[in-house]
């Protein structure tokens, strides 16, 4: 039978315990597995290369995926070194320009000295990146939305391209979670998440997770798993997977919280710019609305001040959170230039538009009303100093 996200969430690859009737899946909280003879076992062996939460949640979240294989790992940036292990010295990247930062760094500062070559290119342009492939190029690695400025990029059209051209698609999915975007049934051959972020949803885990639906792939993905060790432990699963459970319903009032914030602040003095695929006038609109469920809970917005003014903003925050990360039910909020996207080069972020005044805001689960007004109050001194202007 197939079942809806919703169902999903709370079902995939969580039956009720055998043994004891336990309507939560079990955490499995142990190293090693009794076998029987030397090596036959009732499938698991030793906990680094497999257990059975962790297999719950791989399960679970590949179903929320429509996918067939989930494999996880210690973290995001895990996931992403473990995805980016499927290459070899010589092979070719072509990737997403705006992106985050610990990508840009792991792409750049590690694989790069392995010999593995990265093309940085306007994915939003089908054209730039049929332009940048060339015959060595192995990976086409997408990011939509970007993180930060919430570019979107036509993952059909651009995968498509990626076919013909024998290139596989990677997608980080992780802004959008399973729930708003499908990049397997768009024509996607990997997915990756930070399940740090949205799927776990409380800033209590790390976790990330790497999902196909290539047999050959997941077991070479499998392999550099068990090999290299980064796994998250048990317990992490087990809150992974509590997060799951309310995934549907939290990311309906994120998104519901986003698209009232984003519109208000768009009309508000001292803010020159606003980035949400929710906003009619949001350059990837369109394509958001045609491969996208919402438009998610990120939004990102550009001062009209100072690198002083910026940092004066935000002191006076009081229920917004500075923080890394995102996707927690308590809203946070970042300076990208300092803090995810401190190891890009100064000129290259300016290049790709991460300037010194922009924001970017994981909206959470507080009353709407009240995260607005602690905005509100944080952007009054730029009405006297800026009365009169007018902004987009």
């Amino acid at each position: 039978m197939s079942y809806r996200y919703d169902t999903l969430a709370i079902h995939a690859g969580q039956p009720d315990d055998e043994a004891t009737g336990a309507v939560t899946f079990p955490i499995y909280q142990t190293s090693t597995f009794h076998q029987t003879e030397p090596g036959v076992n009732k499938g698991f062996c030793y906990a680094r290369t497999d257990n059975p939460t962790r297999r719950a949640l791989e399960e679970n979240l590949a179903a929320l995926e429509g996918a067939r294989y989930g494999v996880a790992f210690a973290s995001g940036m895990s996931a992403i070194h473990g995805t980016l292990s499927l290459l070899s010295a010589g092979d070719h990247v072509v990737s997403t320009q705006d992106l985050y930062g610990g990508a840009w760094r792991i792409f750049t500062k590690f694989f790069a000295k392995f010999g593995v070559e990265f093309t940085f290119v306007d994915t939003t342009d089908p054209a730039a990146v049929h332009a940048a492939i060339r015959p060595e190029t192995k990976f086409l690695w997408l990011e939509t939305p970007s993180n930060p400025l919430l570019k979107i990029t036509d993952i059909a059209a651009c995968a498509a391209i990626a076919r013909h051209a024998g290139v596989r698609t990677v997608v980080d999915n992780t802004f959008a979670t399973p729930l708003l975007q499908h990049p397997i049934a768009l024509g996607a051959d990997i997915v990756v998440h930070s399940t740090t972020k949205y799927i776990n949803g409380h800033s209590d885990v790390l976790g990330g997770v790497v999902i196909t639906d290539d047999e050959s792939l997941a077991a070479e993905l499998k392999f550099f798993q068990n090999a290299v060790g980064g796994v998250p432990g048990p317990q992490d699963c087990f809150l992974i997977l509590r997060g799951t459970k309310t995934l549907p319903l939290r990311v309906q009032r994120h998104c519901d919280n986003a698209e009232e914030v984003a519109g208000w602040l768009r009309n508000q003095e001292g803010v020159a710019r606003v980035f949400y695929p929710g906003l009619a006038e949001h350059d990837g609109h369109a394509v958001a609305r045609r491969q996208m469920e919402r438009f998610g809970a990120i939004v990102s917005f550009e001062l009209d001040a100072s690198v002083e003014e910026t940092r004066a903003f935000t002191r006076r925050l009081k229920l917004w959170t500075l923080a890394e990360s995102l996707g927690s039910v308590k809203s946070l909020f970042c300076h990208p230039a300092t803090m995810t996207h401190a190891s890009v080069e100064p000129e290259v972020r300016r290049k790709v538009g991460i300037g010194d005044g922009l924001l970017r805001l994981s909206v959470g689960l507080e009353d709407v009303r009240d995260l607005i007004d602690d905005l509100q109050q944080a952007l009054e001194p730029f009405r006297t100093v800026s009365a009169g202007r007018a902004y987009a």
